[in-house]
Parts: structure tokens; sequence; C-alpha cells
């Protein structure tokens, strides 16, 4: 009896801090702040790289903080490989698998190992609850080459 008590409450704490990532109706989305931008900070498209390589996400204009930090101007990134977010996913918390990385720990790069092959990659600046800004901030998508 005592540990379903105990697994109750830690599955509140973990709804109520929004630990739980993946796709589903969030509060209305924010606007980003007038003249932000996100970019890659060490890559362009057409850049040929070697794996495994790092990844730099720039930010200017708003204030990069872990998940779960939700003040205006404020959210984290998230790397899309191969993936792109449409119309229809506005609103919406961005998922999480392997083509839709998060980064709440307020990280600005990452070491990736990718096979041999062509990637698109874009970074997507989200809110502490994961939701993409309204209009969206993103980086240029980008096409790069993993020798």
């Amino acid at each position: 009896m005592r540990l379903s008590a105990i697994a109750a409450a830690f599955a509140a704490v973990i709804i109520l801090t929004g630990a739980l990532i993946g796709p589903g109706p969030a509060d209305a989305s924010q606007p980003p702040p007038p003249g932000a931008r996100v970019f890659f900070a060490n890559l362009k498209d057409g850049d040929t790289v070697k794996s495994p390589f790092v990844v730099q996400f720039g930010a200017e204009g708003v204030k990069v903080v872990k998940a779960g930090i939700t003040l205006p101007g404020t959210g984290h990134h998230h790397l899309l490989i191969d993936r792109e977010l449409t119309d229809d996913d506005k609103g919406f918390s961005i998922p999480a698998d392997d083509n839709h990385l998060h980064f709440g720990g307020a990280q600005t790069e990452v070491e990736l190992s990718l096979p041999p092959g062509q990637y698109t990659l874009q970074l997507v600046f989200g809110d502490g609850d994961h939701v993409p800004y309204e209009p969206m901030l993103t980086s240029e998508r980008i096409t790069i080459t993993v020798e």
C-alpha cells in the first residue's frame, strides 16, 4: 500500500514538472522577442564532416535555460535531424526521438556520431514546455555530409 502511494506521488511530480516529453497540447505559444535568432555556430550548409563531430548552437535575443523554466524570452534548443516541423506541429511539444533531440539541460553543443551520408539539420528553439515559439524560432535548415 505504501509503495503505491509513493509511486502515485512520484508520477504526480513527473507530470507537474514537465519531465515527460512528448507530443501533446500545451498552453498558447509565445512570440519570440523581436530580433531573436538561433543558428549553427560552427557549421554551414554544404559542410563535410567526419563522425563524430561537434554541433554548436548559437542564440541571440533569447536566454538559453533548462526545460521547465517558462519565463518569456527563455527556452532551450532542439536539434532536428532529417525532419522539419510543419504548421500542424505548432502549439504542441516537440517530439523526443532519434530525429528530434532535446537539450533541456540548457546545452549549447552536442557531439554527434552519424553513419556516412547526407543529413539535414535544423535548430528549433522551444519554451520550457518544449513548445516552439509562435512564429517558430528556427535556424536555417542546412545539409551536411558525413564521411
